[in-house]
């Protein structure tokens, strides 16, 4: 497993020597930040281990680590692209590679186009969470401000697809992900205590996942035990929908059939996860305290994505080429170059 690491402060006994590309983070044009923002303690170096690494201790011998080429572009560098926001979530890429991104506290949905040019998409925005883009090119919305799933155009006019279930309202729809060629979506159901909120108990007497069609008909609860589901998406080149029990702190793969049922429940791997993405290969990308972490399809950890805050939230492809990665952590966003591109 490689590991990208950004300390967050100089450690006297340990430093990395690395024979691979340093990784950096630098600021955009937007200059959110002022230069010395990279030398106060936030960033100091990354290196990026896909050539030969040795981590020295103090009284110790090097210690080799295995070498293996990294998702992440040899000459990338973490950019931070927004610093302004009260937690950062729910990036989606439109079919053009333009993304967009929620700022729950603040109330609204952050448009980074393809140009850089970062600019308010929408506000008030429903206290908006997870997103995702339908094929037809509208945003699936996870709108927990009513507990409320949204389907907004182009324009940022929304409509609302449904907002409860067996005549009870929903808990706090928390992520979706639409299928591309089925009428179907799924979306999770945690309960997370709101500061908007007047009820204090959970609607719904159990935290689940859902299916619903498309245009927001036949909503029906699916009959998976889970704890906390959160993060969720889709293979649809091996039919298969993941889902994140951030409470187990597993994350579940099923297969998806031809009519959008889900079968055979199976654990991908012992980590659970807020956001998830997926990219053209197949494998799976998860979101916490640690940053990104990669998994294969096999369910085997290929490399961690260190990012330099308390708690990465979500994380999506985009860009024109959809070869990089968007990162949404606390209170920013974050980019970095891959060598691997999104899955469509």
């Amino acid at each position: 497993m490689l590991i990208i690491q950004i300390p967050s402060k100089p450690k006297s006994n340990r430093h990395l020597v690395i024979t691979a590309p340093p990784l950096m983070i630098e600021t955009n044009s937007m200059n959110l930040f002022p230069k010395s923002f990279i030398a106060t303690g936030k960033f100091l170096f990354v290196g990026l281990l896909c050539g030969t690494a040795s981590i020295v201790s103090q009284g110790n011998e090097p210690q080799k680590a295995s070498a293996k080429p990294s998702l992440v572009a040899a000459d990338s560098s973490l950019q931070l692209v927004v610093g302004d926001c009260k937690f950062s979530e729910g990036p989606a890429a439109d079919k053009d590679g333009n993304v967009y991104f929620t700022d729950q506290p603040n109330d609204r949905i952050v448009r980074v186009g393809v140009d850089g040019v970062v600019s308010d998409f929408l506000k008030p925005a429903g206290r908006s969470n997870g997103m995702f883009f339908a094929p037809d090119g509208k945003l699936i919305a996870c709108a927990d401000e009513n507990n409320e799933m949204w389907e907004i155009d182009a324009n940022g006019k929304h409509r609302v697809l449904f907002d409860s279930f067996a005549d009870k309202k929903l808990n706090g729809p928390n992520d979706v992900w639409v299928h591309p060629t089925l009428p179907v979506m799924y979306f999770t159901d945690p309960y997370y205590q709101r500061p908007w909120w007047k009820h204090k108990t959970k609607p719904q007497d159990t935290q689940a996942i859902y299916r619903v069609d498309r245009d927001g008909k036949n909503i029906e609860r699916l009959s998976f035990e889970f704890v906390q589901p959160n993060g969720i998406v889709g293979d649809t080149s091996r039919n298969l929908l993941y889902v994140a029990d951030i409470g187990e702190k597993k994350t579940y793969v099923f297969k998806i059939g031809s009519d959008g049922s889900l079968s055979d429940r199976k654990l991908f791997c012992e980590e659970g996860s807020d956001g998830m993405t997926i990219d053209e290969l197949g494998n799976v990308y998860l979101t916490g305290k640690p940053g990104v972490s990669v998994f294969a399809p096999d369910g085997t950890k290929l490399e961690t994505i260190a990012i330099p805050e308390k708690w990465t939230a979500n994380v999506c492809f985009g860009g024109a080429d959809r070869k990089t990665l968007f990162v949404t952590a606390s209170d920013s966003l974050y980019t970095v170059k891959m060598n691997v591109a999104g899955m469509r």
